[in-house]
């Protein structure tokens, strides 16, 4: 099947429209549409639109294909310009802004009929042995092994902490195994990293999460979307073992508020720092 799309660009579907995609490698078997163009497709999510750490994660997979492999992510930064249907395959453009002997950049376009969904900005730095040392502490909180699962697909696994804290914490991983391609954990980090900065955001707003209120559904308080994406990338660790994400908020103003975070891994590694900015619009009275 074809779908025209903005530019004239032809999004050909790799799979049916009613996505089978049961394991997280799946979002990497993409169709190669020409220099630098890879196509792809979404898994399904129970809200009904394509969540965002998956395109950004697809974004940084493309963008990985025109780096050579001693060259590593160590930061991306990504605006949602539109929620993606999942019905739909997504078409990732690469371009190759520049090749340099430490670092090299990569802006990455995510397209469907409706127009650009995504714009991605990733640098890569060659893997250099130099001094490391970390300067924040591990978060004290519940392991993993003590919570229950509280998951909302089959490409995530979660095990939310108990907030007794102002923070929203959450242990992740992709279900696994995801072998030994470093590549493959960076983007299950990055698929893992914008589950969490939202209900962060929630928890300093004055209405609260909407599990706090005893039959309110998300969409009855709050309309919501993700507008902006930031990962730093510091070690490696496996995605699909149990890693903490733990996030705070800094407030809402203007219907936005910012999430700052970072997620460690089981055995106290700080793998990466993400920043996110939300949109969270209190709802209006239906007529």
């Amino acid at each position: 099947m074809e779908l025209m799309g903005v530019g004239g660009h032809r999004l050909i579907m790799v799979r049916p429209v009613s996505s089978n995609i049961t394991r997280f490698a799946d979002l990497f078997e993409m169709a190669t549409h020409g220099p630098d163009v890879w196509v792809g497709e979404s898994g399904w999510y129970p809200w009904g639109r394509v969540y965002g750490g998956q395109v950004v994660a697809q974004g940084l997979w493309a963008a990985a294909q025109t780096v050579p492999e001693n060259y590593a992510p160590h930061s991306l930064h990504a605006y949602f310009i539109r929620g993606g249907e999942f019905t739909e395959p997504i078409r990732f453009e690469v371009d190759r802004i520049r090749d340099g002997r430490s670092f090299i950049t990569r802006r990455v376009v995510a397209r469907q009929s409706s127009g650009a969904i995504l714009n991605l900005s990733a640098s890569f730095h060659i893997v250099e042995e130099a001094t490391d040392a970390t300067a924040i502490p591990v978060p004290t909180t519940h392991s993993a092994d003590e919570l229950p699962n509280d998951d909302w697909g089959p490409l995530l696994e979660r095990r939310p902490v108990p907030r007794d804290t102002e923070r929203a914490q959450s242990w992740v991983r992709v279900p696994g195994p995801l072998g030994d391609d470093l590549l493959i954990h960076i983007l299950g980090h990055v698929f893992a990293s914008d589950d969490m900065p939202t209900e962060a955001v929630e928890l300093e707003h004055p209405l609260g999460r909407p599990d706090w209120h005893s039959g309110d559904d998300y969409e009855h308080m709050y309309m919501g979307a993700s507008l902006d994406h930031t990962v730093w990338f510091h070690r490696s660790a496996p995605a699909d073992e149990w890693c903490l994400h733990d996030m705070r908020s800094s407030g809402v103003y203007s219907s936005r508020g910012i999430s700052f975070g970072e997620i460690w891994s089981a055995d106290g590694v700080h793998i990466a720092s993400v920043a996110q900015e939300v949109l969270l619009r209190e709802a209006r009275p239906k007529r």
